[in-house]
């Protein structure tokens, strides 16, 4: 199936006639990015697919008023990230848990998980990501497995394109440490 452009649906999205058309090719141009891109953040599959419909229903909603100073497919990608963090904050301040603990929780349950199937190295990875403070993992995950470039995300985060390199660095050296710490330890 041929790639709709992004422009191709916003045209199509400003006519009341292809609106809905234009929401359905921009749903299966996207869903899995964003999906794959909440899932790595929140863990769980089914929060990951709850926090995914609401990230379509605010595009849905505010995509007349998207103002193409921007890619799509970044604007999306930042009410994704926007929709995680509000979410594990509501969960750390919900169960009134510290960050540590969140991330244990998290980690449990990436374990139990029946929708993992990564191998043991790859589960490493992600218990590794689960002890980085958020940004952090945030800035990893984008650069790691989404394979945006600095600008990109900086335009998603609002962060200088240094720190999020010196952030990337940090994130980076912190996993290699939890790695090699985690092979002494077997």
């Amino acid at each position: 199936m041929k790639q709709v452009e992004d422009e191709e649906i916003l045209e199509k999205f400003s006519n009341e006639n292809t609106r809905n058309e234009a929401f359905n090719l921009l749903i299966s141009k996207y869903q899995e990015k964003i999906y794959w891109h909440v899932r790595r953040l929140v863990i769980d599959h089914d929060d990951a697919d709850d926090l995914v419909q609401e990230v379509f229903i605010k595009v849905w909603k505010s995509l007349a008023k998207f103002r193409n100073d921007s890619k799509l497919y970044t604007w999306i990608y930042r009410i994704a990230t926007n929709e995680c963090i509000t979410f594990l904050n509501k969960k750390k301040q919900r169960n009134q848990t510290p960050l540590d603990e969140v991330a244990e929780e998290l980690s449990e349950s990436l374990i139990a998980s029946s929708y993992f199937n990564g191998d043991k190295i790859q589960m490493k990875l992600q218990q590794a990501l689960l002890t980085l403070p958020e940004k952090q993992r945030l800035i990893f995950n984008m650069k790691y497995y989404d394979d945006l470039k600095y600008d990109e995300i900086s335009a998603i985060l609002g962060t200088s394109v240094g720190a999020l390199k010196a952030s990337f660095h940090i994130a980076v050296k912190k996993i290699e440490v939890f790695m090699l710490n985690d092979e002494i330890s077997l």
